[in-house]
């Protein structure tokens, strides 16, 4: 597990406000656990279950307004989000490109209001996770198949594609490793 991940969690949980607008929706204290959990385990195979475990809690938190809304609202503050880039561009260490338009994308107010627009869609959130259980399972048609419906159908997709063309991003994608 991505260790810049888990303490950008942790960030986020000590803010008065995520917590308070969680609280009455999920157990507090198994959350607080699996993040303990997170920030000491060296398996691998444990840190693998663990991350279904996580994306399972991601996807139910998405569908549920108020938990939605406390995470984007983390996306604002610099202390939260600064640690989450970090995890998401350390694999890309080899690729000092792609890694600095990840950072730059997020630091950009105009794609943090696009990634708001696009998981504020119900529809789009259900084809999002159906890609990511596409990837999951390395069924590249049906990855490709739902990107394409995601891309052409709805328009926030396509404003955040062009916010995120913007920094580079997508070229960098593109780009062999």
């Amino acid at each position: 597990m991505n260790r810049n991940l888990v303490r950008g969690l942790q960030a986020a949980w000590v803010l008065p406000e995520f917590r308070s607008g969680v609280r009455h929706l999920v157990d507090l204290d198994e959350i607080t656990v699996l993040l303990a959990t997170l920030a000491v385990s060296e398996d691998e195979e444990h840190d693998r279950d663990v991350e279904r475990s996580l994306l399972s809690l991601l996807r139910s938190a998405l569908d549920t307004d108020e938990i939605r809304e406390a995470v984007l609202l983390l996306l604002e503050h610099e202390e939260v989000r600064r640690p989450l880039v970090a995890a998401v561009a350390e694999p890309f260490a080899d690729r000092p490109g792609q890694a600095a338009a990840i950072a730059s994308a997020a630091e950009d107010p105009v794609v943090r209001r696009e990634v708001r627009a696009v998981l504020d869609n119900a529809t789009v959130r259900a084809l999002i996770w159906e890609a990511v259980e596409n990837q999951q399972r390395d069924n590249r048609l049906g990855l490709i198949r739902r990107a394409v419906v995601l891309f052409v159908r709805h328009p926030s997709v396509r404003r955040l594609a062009w916010a995120l063309r913007r920094h580079g991003l997508l070229r960098e994608l593109r780009r062999k490793g």
